[in-house]
């Protein structure tokens, strides 16, 4: 399959989104508005969560529930795992304090 302008043009900006605009698009994912309050159109909702897909597919090692890791594959935690990884966590805080 060949790589076309559009994909690279795509991968650059990729490359350049920091955490803290990854952050951001998510946040306004989920709010549905950016963080001055102005609402997300439909287009620059599915535009936002495409990238914020993207980046995670890149830089999410470790996957919270419904993400995407860095094999570019869904991961779904369980209860279970989500409840023993806020264990552990919560653990880790307890014994730094």
């Amino acid at each position: 399959m060949a790589i076309t302008m559009l994909d690279k043009q795509l991968d650059e900006v990729v490359t350049a989104l920091t955490p803290d605009i990854y952050q951001r698009l998510a946040t306004a994912v989920v709010l549905g508005k950016w963080p001055d309050g102005v609402p997300l159109t439909p287009e620059q909702k599915e535009n936002c969560l495409q990238m914020v897909m993207l980046w995670q597919s890149r830089h999410n090692v470790e996957a919270e529930h419904m993400t995407i890791n860095t094999d570019g594959e869904l991961v779904m935690k369980s209860k279970q795992e989500l409840k023993q990884a806020f264990a552990i966590d919560n653990l880790i805080q307890r014994e730094r304090q």
